[in-house]
């Protein structure tokens, strides 16, 4: 499956290349744009066909997931029944298939571009979650 979204992901880059007018590759910036157009296609209404709306769902998660991957670190990783996640070290867990989803329902308040930028900071408040463990229990101050 990986090799799939692998695929999917490339394709997003050989499609959405010569479209954007950008070096649309694995990047902040094209994260960016397609942010953008997935906005340009709700209001043009092409993803009010749900058959549509799946299959670009599909190929731009894998696009999102292969960036999270390649600048943030993670695998792949089964989670549930055919849902596939970013898994980081620690547990911390990224869904970039839930996350294009959500922008497509719901526009860009819940925008992939924002998602991508809070990795970092989600990660290390789960590093910092971890490391804060206490050794001993707080009420034993001796």
């Amino acid at each position: 499956m990986e090799e799939y979204i692998r695929a999917n992901a490339e394709m997003v880059i050989e499609e959405l290349r010569p479209l954007s007018g950008i070096d649309f590759g694995y990047t902040k910036e094209s994260v960016e744009w397609l942010e953008g157009y997935i906005e340009r296609l709700r209001n043009s209404g092409e993803l009010d066909d749900s058959e549509t709306t799946y299959r670009l769902m599909s190929v731009f998660g894998s696009y999102l997931g292969e960036c999270i991957i390649r600048h943030y670190g993670g695998t792949w990783k089964e989670h549930g029944a055919g849902d596939w996640c970013v898994a980081f070290e620690g547990g911390t867990m990224a869904f970039p298939f839930a996350k294009v989803r959500k922008q497509m329902d719901n526009g860009i308040f819940d925008g992939i571009s924002s998602f991508y930028k809070a990795i970092p900071a989600i990660l290390k408040h789960s590093s910092d979650a971890v490391m804060a463990t206490p050794k001993k229990p707080w009420w034993k101050v001796w």
